[in-house]
């Protein structure tokens, strides 16, 4: 079996292909044959040693997958060989998977595998923090940054989903015309001048409920400062740079919140519950109340140029390996 490894972290140069046994299902396992496996931010970082948790060596990146099931090991049920399914992985960038029945979901049949790959950590992230972390209500504002990324494409679409007025923050006229062709209502750049005074005017004088931030770039604190009473401000991660500060007034002055998302531990610590909220949004798929894009494909021999790209902030939705 062909996967991507490497004996040490620093380099996208540092993988290589490697033959290795494919997997034997144990005991409450499933063996799934990858067809693609999603390729975020979040990927590259790890496979460069760069993120707050530092994988084992050797190193195989991908924390999903989806593809089919080829056999189940004993004890499973629920799930047949054939079966189009979607997992959580340790070592996505693989031909096959040996992974715990409990980590992986049937999807419905007008979901494509491209559009499967990248769907559980970012729509996941969304919704955990749209719905348990920011509460957000039917007829509030909703601020997405990075709304044409995988993360970001995934709270347009769910905070229209759950009744949210949404707006956009995009860095180009293509990716903000792609924030609204998935459902966001107005977009907004994200040029530091005069971009609190456009953003009020979006808002009809007022402000957002809720801003959901997986950047946490220059415009942290304006987004913060432009928050109505009672807002809350998501922070989902850093991609824009140095992690910003904020002067500890301001929650008080705006009688806002800044709040945390970490799907890595919402599912840690709270798996019942995450795997609800995947089976429901799953459901709203197969019901086509949400269409999740398919970001830019990669063959499986372009896996450092997938990396690469994944970490570039170029690419509109999430980024898919290709594997089978």
């Amino acid at each position: 079996m062909k996967t991507v490894q490497a004996q040490r972290l620093g380099s996208f140069a540092d993988y290589h292909f490697t033959h290795v046994p494919a997997p034997v299902p144990g005991a409450g396992e499933v063996l799934v044959k990858v067809a693609a496996c999603g390729v975020g931010y979040a990927d590259g970082l790890i496979a460069l040693g760069r993120y707050q948790v530092k994988p084992p060596l050797p190193h195989v990146p991908g924390m999903e997958v989806a593809g089919w099931v080829e056999a189940l090991g004993a004890g499973v049920t629920g799930l047949a060989p054939g079966d189009s399914v979607i997992a959580a992985v340790r070592g996505g960038f693989a031909e096959a998977v040996a992974v715990p029945a409990q980590a992986v979901l049937p999807i419905p049949p007008r979901m494509s595998f491209a559009q499967a790959a990248g769907f559980r950590v970012n729509y996941l992230t969304a919704l955990h923090g749209l719905r348990d972390r920011a509460l957000l209500a039917a007829g509030e504002r909703l601020l997405v940054f990075g709304a044409a990324g995988g993360v970001g494409v995934a709270a347009v679409q769910l905070g229209r989903l759950m009744g949210a007025e949404v707006i956009a923050a995009a860095s180009s006229e293509a990716r903000r015309a792609f924030a609204a062709a998935h459902g966001a209502h107005h977009a907004i750049d994200t040029d530091p001048a005069g971009w609190r005074e456009r953003l009020k005017a979006l808002c009809g004088g007022a402000g957002p409920d809720v801003n959901f931030d997986p950047l946490c770039g220059p415009l942290f604190e304006p987004a913060f400062r432009s928050l109505v009473w009672g807002g809350r401000h998501l922070v989902v991660g850093f991609v824009g740079g140095p992690i910003p500060a904020l002067p500890v007034n301001l929650p008080l002055m705006k009688g806002a919140a800044l709040v945390g998302v970490d799907v890595r531990q919402f599912q840690l610590y709270e798996a019942a519950r995450a795997r609800r909220h995947l089976e429901e949004m799953l459901a709203w798929v197969g019901e086509g109340r949400l269409q999740p894009p398919a970001g830019r494909e990669f063959a499986f021999q372009e896996f450092g140029a997938a990396l690469e790209f994944a970490m570039s902030g170029k690419g509109l939705g999430k980024t898919v390996l290709r594997i089978a």
